[in-house]
């Protein structure tokens, strides 16, 4: 057991408590992290209607716990989305994405009214991309991406034996400068075939709990 995870976890359970009601909707993220989350939040399941989840492995996890899982599609409203990252600067930029996925998580984190990311403090950097950027791409345009991303000044390794909850491809990406974090998401989600990378930085948190030991 992580207790640094175990902490945030907890954490996050006692910034949303106060904020939940029977007909709450909980986005939930992926990861080692959020797997404490979700055992936490099951402890709370009466107090709120049900989670949206961004991955297949939540969803079991969400499942297991005995809380109820919506389709995106069919919820007005997301109260608050909790996921963890692989990488936080000092302005709550993120790259996500160790587990693939990033696009999901994206996609709910954009849907909810509040986005609360839950880490260890191994994860604060001063800039990212120390780790490798995840890129999910198209797997048909897969070499196109690759070359286009080494013009950006990218090192792109394809992720062996992987596709996404998509059924596409991961390409991780090596020795990108992210000085700028804003403008390389952008500038990655717009080569054709690339359906979204792992930088949160249009879509960052709005609070970042750091799990201590």
């Amino acid at each position: 057991m992580s207790k640094s995870k175990l902490n945030a976890a907890m954490q996050a359970i006692d910034w949303i408590k106060p904020k939940i009601d029977s007909d709450s909707i909980v986005g939930v993220g992926t990861g080692s992290t959020v797997n404490y989350f979700i055992d936490e939040l099951g402890k709370i399941k009466n107090l709120f209607k049900g989670a949206v989840s961004s991955s297949e492995a939540s969803t079991i996890l969400l499942k297991e716990n005995g809380i109820e899982v919506f389709e995106l599609n069919d919820v007005n409203e997301i109260l608050v989305y909790v996921d963890g990252a692989d990488e936080v600067d000092a302005l709550n930029n993120l790259i996500k994405g160790g587990g693939g996925a990033h696009t999901r998580e994206k996609i709910v984190a954009s849907a909810a009214r509040e986005f609360v990311c839950i880490v260890d403090r191994s994860k604060l950097v001063k800039t990212l991309g120390n780790f490798p950027l995840p890129v999910e791409a198209i797997i048909k345009s897969r070499s196109y991406v690759a070359r286009e991303l080494v013009k950006l000044g990218g090192r792109p390794i394809l992720r062996e034996d992987f596709l996404t909850d998509q059924g596409n491809q991961i390409l991780d990406v090596h020795d990108l400068d992210i000085n700028d974090p804003i403008f390389i998401e952008q500038i990655i989600n717009l080569i054709p075939g690339v359906l979204d990378n792992g930088v949160f930085a249009n879509c960052r948190p709005g609070k970042v709990i750091i799990g201590e030991d």
